[in-house]
């Protein structure tokens, strides 16, 4: 009679001991697909279980309750894992928790609801952050002028600007482009939106559109934006109520004294930065670094991330995790920033050694927080116009998309506030 009992002592043990067991999903050279890693975990806790990340440990690594739903998608998106013992995490714990070692364990409590700025007709360029979702199967809505300035961003956590002109002057496209019928048809279509809105000009809605997005921000949203989604989105701000935009772009002129006229106390990263005046210039002010490729060895061409203390400066820390410090550079049509065009209050994330120029920077704005990006496409070197979209399934271990996925797993990282 001892034998069933004893029987079932060993099975509910074996029962207790499968749910006690964690699953680490390293993140450094081991792993097999850092990209699908971060879906993976996002994924997972949509249905309301929280992991870990832990910061500095094996490159950011993930850490979750045993789940064989967990372990079964990981190995299907082709995603390394270690199924590890209670003992074995609490030492992995024990050893983040040191006075002496820089790691730290922060909790991902909420996947952030994901809202991308986009058209909604195709351009002759892709935008790295859709492949990031996409290839990391991350669900995202795509959102444009209309719902912006309707009030919907009440609706995300997190908002990525696609490739974008918050200045109203159609990508600075107007010299190489003006006749082609893809560019015909943007200045068509938000000119026509503009209307529609309300708006006399295209710059009026843009202004209102960044204006309403830096509202989100300081109600305590997230926001993430690369390429020229970054400077025009500042240089918008600082505008508000001023024509910037040449008369080619628009018709008429721009305010005579439109560069004294800016008030950079409304700019999220930006200071003191002067305007580009003329229509032709393929850039909208001297924030960004301009780049020419024959001065450039493409080979010896990349940044670097700073270290910051996981237990003191978790959010930088959590936007540098990498299984690399350095990572290969890339540029676009604003490739990195100048330093002494970035406020105090921002942080820098990532420099280019050997030139006054940051690459990835991050701040806070009242509630919320935005990063920027500088470049276009951190596997495409030198991504051009209808140059095809990045094979992602080519590069699942690429530093530099990974950075963009640190942002979009960061918000689940911080308790959600109410935004006002």
């Amino acid at each position: 009679m001892y034998r069933p009992l004893l029987l079932l002592i060993l099975t509910l043990l074996s029962f207790t001991d499968a749910r006690a067991r964690q699953i680490l999903i390293p993140m450094d050279a081991s792993q097999t697909n850092h990209l699908k890693a971060y879906g993976v975990i996002y994924n997972y806790i949509t249905t309301g279980t929280e992991a870990q990340w832990l910061l500095n440990y094996r490159g950011g690594s993930f850490m979750a309750p045993y789940s064989d739903e967990l372990l079964r998608t990981a190995r299907i998106r082709g995603v390394y894992t270690e199924v590890i013992s209670t003992a074995q995490a609490r030492e992995i714990i024990s050893e983040i928790e040191r006075n002496d070692v820089n790691m730290a364990a922060v909790p991902l409590e909420k996947a952030p609801s994901i809202a991308v700025y986009t058209p909604d007709h195709a351009l002759p360029w892709d935008d790295a952050v859709t492949l990031a979702l996409e290839y990391a199967e991350i669900p995202y809505t795509t959102i444009y002028n209309r719902e912006v300035l309707a009030g919907e961003l009440e609706n995300y956590d997190w908002l990525h600007l696609h490739h974008e002109d918050f200045t109203g002057q159609y990508g600075k496209f107007w010299a190489a482009f003006r006749h082609t019928p893809w560019y015909q048809r943007q200045v068509r279509d938000l000119e026509e939106m503009a209307r529609e809105l309300g708006f006399s000009k295209v710059s009026d809605m843009k202004g209102a559109v960044a204006n309403t997005m830096r509202d989100y921000i300081g109600g305590g949203g997230f926001l993430f934006a690369m390429c020229s989604g970054t400077d025009t989105f500042d240089i918008a701000l600082a505008a508000t109520g001023i024509d910037i935009v040449p008369t080619p772009l628009d018709g008429d002129p721009m305010d005579p004294d439109a560069q004294e006229m800016l008030d950079f106390s409304r700019t999220l990263a930006f200071r003191d930065f002067e305007l580009e005046r003329n229509a032709a210039e393929y850039r909208h002010a001297n924030i960004d670094v301009p780049v020419r490729l024959e001065e450039v060895d493409e080979s010896m061409d990349f940044f670097t991330l700073f270290d910051f203390s996981a237990k003191w400066d978790p959010v930088p820390t959590m936007l540098t995790q990498n299984h690399v410090s350095s990572v290969k550079g890339f540029y676009g049509q604003t490739t990195a920033f100048r330093k002494e065009t970035i406020k105090n209050a921002a942080v820098i994330l990532a420099e280019i050694p050997g030139r006054n120029e940051a690459k990835y920077l991050h701040g806070n704005f009242g509630e919320g927080f935005f990063t920027f990006y500088g470049g276009h496409d951190p596997e495409d070197y030198t991504h051009r116009v209808g140059d095809p979209p990045t094979d992602l399934s080519l590069h699942p271990n690429s530093p530099g998309y990974r950075l963009i996925l640190n942002n979009v797993l960061f918000p689940a990282a911080q308790k959600k506030k109410q935004r006002t």
